[in-house]
């Protein structure tokens, strides 16, 4: 793992993120896009970390801090590289993020669907809240 790079994206780096997406995240969001993923990054800049080896993109997360809470988004690992360590070293990044901003507990988003997902959150330590509903509301058609 000593050739696994963490590192904030910038704005030089969305459109590869957005294509990485297609290919290693489970499902789409309303905010997938360019603006979307400008925004985050101009009012967040520590938030969407990438795991990069050998100058290949092979992992993401969105690690949001509104102050108050520790949200974390768009876990993801390029398909072919699962099983390697590079999702446990992004939540430890994005877990090292919260405690220096403050945050004192992360939630997750994770599709109902993705068992996948759900073996690996439980192996880093979340489990579901099945007393929590989210409730959605889009805001634009």
């Amino acid at each position: 793992m000593t050739d696994l790079r963490i590192r904030a994206a910038v704005a030089a780096d969305l459109d590869s993120v957005l294509a990485f997406w297609k290919t290693a995240a489970e499902g789409t969001s309303i905010s997938d896009d360019r603006a979307g993923m400008e925004r985050l990054v101009a009012r967040d800049p520590g938030a969407l970390l990438l795991a990069e080896r050998g100058g290949e993109l092979v992992g993401t997360v969105i690690a949001g801090f509104d102050g108050w809470r520790c949200h974390l988004y768009r876990l993801a690992v390029h398909p072919g590289r699962r099983r390697q360590g590079i999702g446990s070293a992004l939540l430890a990044a994005a877990e090292e993020r919260f405690v220096r901003l403050g945050g004192r507990r992360a939630d997750a988003m994770v599709l109902v669907r993705n068992e996948t997902a759900h073996h690996a959150w439980r192996a880093a330590g979340y489990g579901p809240e099945e007393h929590w509903r989210r409730w959605v509301k889009p805001l634009t058609d």
